[in-house]
């Protein structure tokens, strides 16, 4: 466009790709005032009118008000203003639509019921502090007054979902808070961490607990294809009666057996296994590697070889 030229609204309309019902109603609005009049009293606009509607036409885009755009144009507003404000909105527009997406897709994923949509819903929308006020509650569920040796076992064991979280996250956060303000999980990581506790190591050495030593011994036997019925299943469950005895301090007898099949078994519940995975998908952590294979595999072999 030349700077001495004066354009008809048709031919602004060609050259800004807005509409002449568009141009007109910007310049009724006093947004983009013609420059002139033609003698027939057809508005008539210079090359910054042309300017000032690119300007409103990209600022329209991103969804910014008419008023707001009359005040950068009239420099009441620095653009530079607006646009930070106006990024900080759609950051929570997107967050609100992310946590939408994440409801919708997990009622399409496991056919909710309308009682579990509008569940899932409110634990979508639940700020920062209410958050923090039902992991806290959960927690307090499992832990509280039992042992300070929990507290970092409980520090573990909490989700921070963070500000800018991704669909996934925000997906595992909604799940993790239904199990989160179940009273029965909640009841189930207590009995969890009081066995903990009952088999707390003895001495000055740390030693791995029930858990880690049916991991260690079972990873390798289930990779290698080991009946857990076989005589070599019946070894490792030889193996680890006797160190979880030596653990507990306790004979390697049946009440022992029993003692650790029913920590198993507790230990075992898949709620238990759905929030380690969902927890390290809401904090970003590598994802744990199961445990339900080894437990179940060495809870079958256990218990075919309990004696009453």
């Amino acid at each position: 466009m030349d700077g001495d030229t004066l354009y008809s609204i048709g031919e602004l309309a060609r050259r800004t790709g807005l509409t002449v019902k568009a141009i007109r109603f910007y310049s009724d609005c006093g947004i983009v005032p013609p420059t002139g009049r033609s003698p027939a009293g057809h508005r008539l606009y210079d090359i910054d009118a042309a300017a000032r509607l690119e300007l409103v036409r990209t600022l329209r885009d991103l969804g910014i008000d008419l008023p707001t755009i009359r005040k950068v144009l009239d420099r009441e507003l620095s653009l530079a203003q607006v646009a930070a404000a106006h990024a900080e909105a759609l950051a929570t527009q997107i967050r609100v639509l992310r946590l939408r997406r994440a409801v919708a897709t997990a009622v399409a994923r496991r056919g909710s019921t309308p009682e579990e949509m509008d569940l899932m819903h409110r634990l979508a929308r639940l700020s920062d502090g209410e958050r923090h006020r039902l992991i806290d509650g959960f927690l307090d569920a499992a832990f509280g007054g039992l042992d300070a040796d929990l507290t970092g076992i409980r520090r573990t064991m909490t989700p921070e979902l963070p500000d800018d979280p991704e669909d996934g996250q925000v997906e595992a956060w909604i799940e993790l808070a239904e199990l989160a303000a179940d009273p029965e999980f909640g009841a189930l990581m207590r009995r969890v961490a009081e066995q903990h506790l009952t088999d707390h190591v003895r001495g000055d050495v740390p030693r791995p607990g029930a858990v880690a030593m049916v991991r260690d011994h079972v990873t390798p036997a289930l990779a290698a294809g080991v009946d857990s019925a076989s005589p070599q299943g019946g070894a490792i469950v030889a193996a680890v009666t006797a160190r979880y005895a030596d653990l507990v301090g306790h004979p390697d007898d049946a009440a022992l057996r029993h003692r650790l099949l029913t920590l198993l078994e507790t230990a075992n519940d898949p709620r238990r296994e759905s929030y380690l995975r969902l927890l390290a998908v809401v904090n970003g952590w590598p994802p744990p590697d199961p445990l339900a294979p080894a437990l179940t595999w060495f809870i079958q072999a256990l218990r075919a070889r309990c004696t009453s």
